[in-house]
This record gives C-alpha cells, structure tokens and sequence, in this order.
C-alpha cells in the first residue's frame, strides 16, 4: 500500500494527512475483495524498514493502526473474515498487542476470507528466522539437514497458517513503484505483478478489479511450454 505520503506531499500536506487517508482505503478493499470470492488478500501495512522513520510518524501510525483493529471487529465478524498478522508483531508498542491479540483468538474460527496484515514484516528476516527454526529442529533431532525441502520449509514461514494458500498468485503496487521491497519473496515465486501509478490513498475497488482483469488475461505456465497445434512453442 505504497505512496501515502507522497500523495500528501503533492498536496501539500504533512506526510501523517496520507496515512489517514490511506488508512480509509482498507475497508472497501477487503469488502471488495471478500464479495468477489477472494480467498486470501494478503496488505503490506509496515514493513521491518519502516522502523528508520521518524518517532512522530511512527506514533500516527500505531494509533491509525489501533484504531482500525478497534472499529473493524464487528464488520469481520459478521462477514467471516479471519484476520491474520504475519510479520513480529512482539516489536509492536504493548498497546497495538493487547488490542490486536483478543481480536485475533475472536476471529480464528472465521472460514471465509483469509485476511492477512503484513505489519514490522520483512520477507528476509521471514526466511532467515525459518532456517533458524529448521536449524534448532535439527539440534533437537526432529529432523535432520537432509529432511529439508521446499514442502518442509514452508512450514518454517509464518504464512504457513495460510496452508494451501500461502502461495500469491497476484502482487499490486500502487504508488508507480516497480520494486517488490522485500514482500513475500518465498510465496510470490511464481506471482504474476501489477504495478500501478495511483496512489494507496486514491486507490478504489475500481482499480482493484482492473487489476484482476489484467490478471485474468495473463498466462500462468510455472516454467512450462504451450502447446500450439501439438508443436510445443517456449514462451
């Protein structure tokens, strides 16, 4: 969800105007995404560099962010949604844990639409810590080095709770950035992008479904060949 401050800025307004705004973007997202039959929507809220921004930034942000948790209980509930963190959330202020942990334990019966916040989240630090696990796993003697493959350590990353849909099949990113910023490199192997000039805090449901369009047009081949006339064509 990239560019708020920006979008601020070219109005200008102090950064803190585009994270309000942009704060407002989420709810219509994720009911867009829950009525269109979306399993899993996956928001990169706050990445683990965003901790080298400023005090004052920082403390409009973990108040946006309690705030949200507070007014979107009730919605989620009643529309099924189960609500994931993924990302260390222990690094948060005590505050946002004590009202995120209840809401989590609240909504992990939901089945429908898998929800998940990317909050102090970095794809780096993701795997790095799941060869740790593997490794302590290793020491323990509850596997040994040579058990490790690609099915085993999934399990290590903390989008395992996703099981079959842990995989991304779509990244969007706003703001005209052409980067993934080291968003869910494991899950996104075989990710088809969409990069988009608007702004997080313009972004409506409109783009969103575009996005899916010129998702739906694309060709998922995961490395293989397609067959035209049975002559096998690389492509």
């Amino acid at each position: 969800m990239d560019g708020n401050g920006r979008w601020a800025q070219a109005r200008g307004y102090p950064r803190v105007f585009g994270h309000i705004r942009g704060a407002t973007r989420v709810r219509p997202i994720v009911r867009e995404a829950d009525s269109l039959g979306i399993k899993a929507l996956t928001l990169y809220a706050f990445s683990t560099e965003n901790w080298l921004r400023s005090e004052s930034e920082l403390s409009i942000l973990w108040k946006l962010l309690k705030k949200y948790f507070q007014k979107e209980l009730n919605e989620l509930k009643q529309k099924n949604i189960r609500l994931n963190i993924i990302g260390e959330l222990e690094r948060l202020p005590l505050a946002i844990q004590e009202t995120v942990n209840p809401m989590l334990n609240e909504l992990a019966g939901n089945t429908g639409l898998q929800f998940n916040l990317a909050i102090s989240y970095g794809s780096r630090r993701e795997i790095s810590q799941a060869a740790s696990y593997f490794a302590k796993d290793c020491l323990t003697g509850i596997h040994q080095p040579l058990d490790m493959n690609e099915e085993l350590f999934q399990k290590y990353l903390t989008t395992n709770k996703l099981k079959e849909l842990s995989d991304v099949d779509l990244v969007i990113r706003t703001s005209g950035e052409k980067r993934v910023s080291n968003f869910l490199l494991w899950q996104s192997a075989y990710a088809e992008y969409v990069f988009t000039d608007t702004y997080w805090p313009d972004y409506t449901p409109k783009h969103f479904r575009e996005a899916l369009f010129e998702y739906s047009q694309r060709e998922r081949r995961y490395g293989k060949v397609k067959v035209y006339n049975n002559e096998l064509n690389t492509l």
